[in-house]
């Protein structure tokens, strides 16, 4: 759906706020520490239950108050939705799509797909594989919900045969005992891999190509770099199997998917290595740029794009650029200290939510 509404009450900063959105462009702006972040991380939280700034979700209650809740309201071709979160520390969550109970965002069918650039998402570039994996995962998801039992299918395998290995290792079973495990995570491992190869053809061209409008010069690439072969399941079992010596010594299974990532390269060099913190973001943003192009190609249904503090490392050509390139389609919240800082702001169609 099309969000057009976030009210937040007592999350972060906010005691309370009502705040209406623009079908397109809406740029927040505000001086520092007004809450314009808060705010772009609670329609997050609306729409996906978690927060893309923290794994402690006691930070996101404010301050002295019991809980938090979350409520969108937006439409789509069906019509008017409202999705809602409420969160109190030590309890679950409760989840409402359209008034009804829900146990997962992903139940909700009119939930917005959401995408965010934060300074914090750098890690995404320059921080461990873990995370790399983790974002193309979801990715994989949002283009094709049913792969969603890909991952899930390979994860329990993989804690199936590390728990054979331990096994194994306390001399309670034979090593004979883990070809059945290796045979069936090599089958899920496989399966998983392909996903992640086809993900990554669908934006690895358009990525190229929003780098070098964003000003990232070069030759640049984004790849899925494989630790190991996985061409078929004879093959990639084959190869954990070769590795039995290692899994035994660390008590885990070290080759497989698991162990793949996601490459950023510039003239060859990895941006994770070689890159300044300035082409680390331009590859994040135009990442990005290339997820929502290719959500929309193949869902109908371009994610709402989140851009907190985008602005203040891109010149004013860049900026161009990249505004032109966000009113194209697809709703977009940008956040500013200004909102001069954003090309074109005083244009018709363009919606300002001022942070005091």
């Amino acid at each position: 759906m099309r969000v057009e509404r976030i009210v937040l009450r007592d999350f972060r900063t906010y005691e309370r706020a009502d705040v209406e959105v623009g079908p397109g462009l809406t740029i927040v702006h505000g001086a520092n520490g007004s809450g314009k972040t808060n705010l772009l991380e609670g329609l997050y939280f609306g729409a996906t239950a978690r927060s893309f700034r923290t794994t402690n979700e006691r930070e996101l209650v404010r301050f002295g108050a019991p809980a938090l809740r979350v409520e969108l309201a937006g439409a789509d071709a069906d019509g008017h939705h409202e999705l809602a979160v409420g969160f109190a520390p030590g309890e679950p969550k409760r989840m409402t799509s359209d008034g009804a109970p829900i146990e997962r965002m992903l139940d909700a069918p009119h939930r917005p797909l959401v995408a965010v650039f934060s300074p914090d998402r750098l890690e995404l570039v320059k921080g461990p594989a873990a995370l790399r994996r983790a974002h193309l995962d979801q990715f994989v998801v949002a283009l094709w919900p049913t792969r969603a039992a890909t991952r899930a299918g390979y994860r329990e395998a993989l804690a199936q045969r590390n728990a054979q290995l331990l096994r194994v290792r306390g001399g309670r079973s034979p090593a004979e005992s883990l070809a059945p495990w290796t045979q069936t995570l090599a089958l899920a491992g496989v399966s998983l891999a392909a996903d992640r190869r086809a993900a990554v053809a669908r934006v690895a061209e358009v990525f190229v190509e929003h780098a070098g409008e964003l000003g990232l010069s070069g030759t640049v690439t984004v790849s899925y770099r494989e630790r190991v072969p996985t061409g078929d399941a004879a093959e990639l079992g084959a190869a954990i199997t070769d590795a039995l010596e290692a899994d035994l010594a660390r008590g885990h299974t070290t080759r497989g998917p698991h162990r793949d990532d996601l490459e950023f390269a510039r003239d060859g060099r990895t941006l994770r290595r070689y890159g300044s913190q300035g082409e680390q973001r331009l590859a994040l943003l135009a990442l990005l740029l290339a997820e929502r192009d290719a959500i929309a190609a193949e869902r109908d249904r371009p994610p709402l794009l989140l851009l907190d503090d985008v602005m203040s490392e891109l010149d004013a050509a860049r900026r161009a650029r990249l505004v032109a390139r966000l009113r194209a389609g697809g709703q977009v919240i940008v956040s500013a200290t200004e909102r001069e800082h954003v090309p074109g702001w005083d244009s018709e169609g363009v919606a300002l939510v001022g942070v005091p």
